[in-house]
Formats: structure tokens, C-alpha cells, sequence
């Protein structure tokens, strides 16, 4: 065997998931408007975009929460507290209160990149970024629901491409010879590989599907031998 197939696994890109029906505001949005536009449409943040498309910044419910607190009168008694103080921090548009650069994504990056980043930018709220021809234009949004909705799978669809996509495809054992079970996106595997790496690879493969909870292994091999191509090919 001169190379493992390319493996046909599932992987879900931020486009599949985003919404399109985007709410936003112009830089120039009072910030009585883009109060509303929050409340009316029962959303969370709602990006700012200059003409053309451009993303420009952000305003969430967390940006007008901390200037609702500008407004607590115990503010008159902090140290240095001047007239001038109060007139400027009163905004009046959607770019005085927003949040700007943008956390963004683009549509072809996959969910588990995206909730990457929303991990590491402590962010639940993401731009989707169109940046073919360097114009930056918006496409949707993601929140943190958006990648949540991939790991709801049902659990025959999960062992429908356990058995099929890795251990068929990849990994081309003949599926009727593996039994795998799979309850509440837990799997659990059973059956004989030839080589221990088959079955190392097969349990890492597995465990990184969309939707798998936890594996549990009970695979067993022939041989403790490696194929020299065993992670030759990448896995998604």
C-alpha cells in the first residue's frame, strides 16, 4: 500500500452554519437606534458596517451595559470627576460605543477553527469575512449556537460514517466486520485490525469526529508493526 485514501469525513465550514440574514448598523446609527435595533430584533451584537460592506467595529450588549454605567451617579463622587468628564463619554452613534478591530472569520474556515477563536478572543460572537479580492465584505455572522448546531447529530448518523468513513474508507477494513454501537455520541468500538496503528489511528479518528462525545475502545490487532505511511495523509 503505497498511501492511505483521502478520507471523505465530515467537516463543517463556517458557511454551513452562519447566518445570513444579517442586522446591522452604519457608523452613523444613534445609539438610540442601535439600542433598539438590539432589543427588537433580540440579538446580542450587531456589526458595523461602512458603505461598500466593509466591517468596521462592533456593538454588543456588553458595549452599552458598560455605558449604562457612565450614567450611576456615584460616579460624581470619584476623585478628579469633572463636567468634562461626563460630556465626553456620553455617546451618540453606533462608532462611539463600538468595539473595533472586528473579531472575525471567513466562510471557509471550519467550526472548530472558528470555535477556536472564540475561545482564544473570549468572544461569543463572530463576523464571517469575505476577503477574495481584498474587499472585506461581510457575509454573515456566527455565535456560539451556530457551533453548537454541529455536534447535535443523531447517533445513527454517527456510526453510519464511523464504519464507512473511517473504517471503510480510510482505513478499508470491511465495515461488516467492525461492530460499532453508539448512544448519546458516545462510541463504542469492537473488532480486529491488523496492525496496532490501524487501531491507534482508528480510535484518534474517531474521537475527532463532529458530534462524538467520548470513544471507548475495544479494538484488538494482529500485529504491533506500523505502516510507514501511517499518517501520511491528512486526516481531514
Amino acid at each position: 500500500m503505497t498511501g492511505r485514501p483521502r478520507c471523505a469525513l465530515r467537516r463543517t465550514l463556517v458557511r454551513d452554519v452562519m447566518s445570513t440574514a444579517v442586522v446591522s448598523v452604519s457608523p452613523d446609527t444613534s445609539f438610540d437606534e442601535v439600542v433598539r435595533t438590539l432589543i427588537r430584533r433580540a440579538v446580542r451584537a450587531v456589526p458595523v458596517v461602512a458603505p461598500g460592506g466593509t466591517v468596521v467595529g462592533v456593538v454588543s450588549q456588553a458595549d452599552l451595559s458598560r455605558t449604562a454605567e457612565h450614567g450611576d451617579p456615584g460616579r460624581l463622587r470619584d476623585p478628579g470627576w469633572s463636567r468634562h468628564d461626563m460630556s465626553a463619554i456620553r455617546p451618540t452613534t453606533a462608532a462611539d460605543v463600538m468595539t473595533s478591530p472586528v473579531v472575525q472569520v471567513g466562510p471557509e474556515a471550519s467550526v472548530a477553527e472558528a470555535a477556536r477563536v472564540m475561545r482564544t478572543r473570549s468572544v461569543g460572537w463572530l463576523a464571517v469575512v469575505d476577503d477574495s479580492g481584498g474587499r472585506g465584505r461581510l457575509v454573515g455572522v456566527l455565535g456560539r449556537a451556530d457551533v453548537l448546531s454541529v455536534f447535535l447529530r443523531g447517533d445513527a448518523d454517527l456510526r453510519h460514517e464511523i464504519l464507512h468513513g473511517v473504517f471503510g474508507t480510510f482505513l478499508g477494513v470491511d465495515p461488516a466486520t467492525m461492530e460499532i454501537d453508539v448512544r448519546d455520541g458516545v462510541a463504542t468500538l469492537n473488532g480486529e485490525l491488523a496492525l496496532r496503528s490501524d487501531a491507534e489511528l482508528a480510535v484518534a479518528l474517531v474521537g475527532r469526529l463532529e458530534g462524538v462525545v467520548a470513544v471507548v475502545d475495544r479494538l484488538t490487532y494482529r500485529s504491533i508493526e506500523s505502516r510507514r505511511d501511517a499518517v501520511a495523509t491528512p486526516l481531514f
